[in-house]
């Protein structure tokens, strides 16, 4: 009990590190783009005036952090006062903020998006699974055979091909020539289908090699063989327990994945303007400037990321007992 405990304490504290590494990199990289957001978000024919009133309002007249650099006067300690510390003693209360730009609640402003986000990283996750299991365990039974090698090409194909060549050649067949589906949006149901196999694509590939692998290795191991010679079809020797064995390390990357699947939404979104976070992020919290909107967005990808990490590691030992033990 002690030590679950203790394993507990370490964790909590690891991720929470992770969480205070991320957004703080995140927020020194966007004080250090050149620019500022009074001037994005104004516009440049701003006055003076008009410029100081939405530094005041929003905060930025305030320096940024514990401490600032400056050419002429060199290394100023300022203290307490500065946006860093109330951005997190802000945080430790809920309050993500307010965007500078629509002076809505940076969470409110999440939680519209966040769930479509979630939506396509899921789909592209279906996508990917449908293709690879049956793909890979026909590579894998049929090693150097004419599905083997059509597997693999395929498999080469995914990982060699990124999203943005994948999305709009997509949009081109499917939606230009065929007229099957639209090209953006996320109205409709079927508007999910081009954006999650572009976003599932990669991940198939991955998926299908590592399946393969699992089921070549698993298909020589002794259990099998007695399987075999007990009289199971070779349908229930494979589904039943080659699968389930070899299903081990394709549910770690799956669960991996699930955090870069919803980083990697942010081009896919982008190409099909499909209104998720990504887009959010990309569009009204980088492209305006808005700090609070982009420091909100990476707030809650690390955390999803994090929260697959633990229910991967859960599933894992629900597999594999014998995790449990050791």
């Amino acid at each position: 009990m002690k030590y679950k405990l203790l394993n507990f304490a370490r964790q909590l504290a690891l991720t929470l590190l992770v969480i205070w590494t991320v957004v703080s990199l995140v927020t020194l990289l966007i004080e250090l783009v050149p620019g500022t957001p009074a001037t994005t978000i104004l516009g440049e024919t701003a006055t003076a005036e008009q410029i100081a009133n939405f530094n005041q309002k929003h905060g930025l007249d305030r320096p940024a952090f514990f401490f600032s650099i400056d050419s002429e006067k060199g290394f100023a300690w300022n203290g307490t006062n500065n946006r860093y510390l109330e951005y997190w003693s802000n945080l430790l209360r809920g309050d993500l903020g307010t965007s500078f730009r629509t002076d809505r609640p940076v969470l409110d402003m999440i939680l519209e998006r966040y769930p479509a986000t979630i939506k396509l990283a899921l789909a592209a996750m279906l996508v990917a699974v449908g293709i690879a299991i049956p793909l890979g365990v026909l590579a894998g039974r049929n090693k150097n055979g004419i599905v083997d090698n059509i597997a693999s090409f395929v498999a080469l194909l995914g990982i060699s091909l990124p999203t943005f060549v994948i999305g709009p050649f997509l949009v081109y067949i499917f939606a230009v020539k065929l007229g099957w589906f639209s090209p953006t949006g996320s109205l409709y149901p079927e508007d999910i289908v081009l954006p999650a196999v572009t976003l599932g694509a990669a991940l198939s590939a991955i998926l299908t090699r590592m399946v393969r692998s699992s089921v070549i290795e698993e298909l020589g191991e002794d259990y099998v063989r007695t399987a075999r010679a007990k009289g199971l079809s070779e349908r229930k020797v494979v589904y039943k327990h080659v699968l389930k064995n070899g299903l081990i390390p394709v549910v770690t990357v799956l669960g991996l994945q699930l955090g870069v699947l919803l980083a990697g939404a942010i081009i896919t979104e982008k190409i099909f303007s499909w209104q998720g976070l990504g887009l959010l992020l990309l569009e009204d919290g980088i492209a305006k400037r808005d700090y609070r909107l982009v420091q909100g967005c990476v707030l809650v990808i690390s955390v999803t990321y994090i929260v697959a990490n633990t229910l991967t590691d859960f599933v894992y030992k629900r597999l594999d007992p014998r995790i449990r033990l050791s």
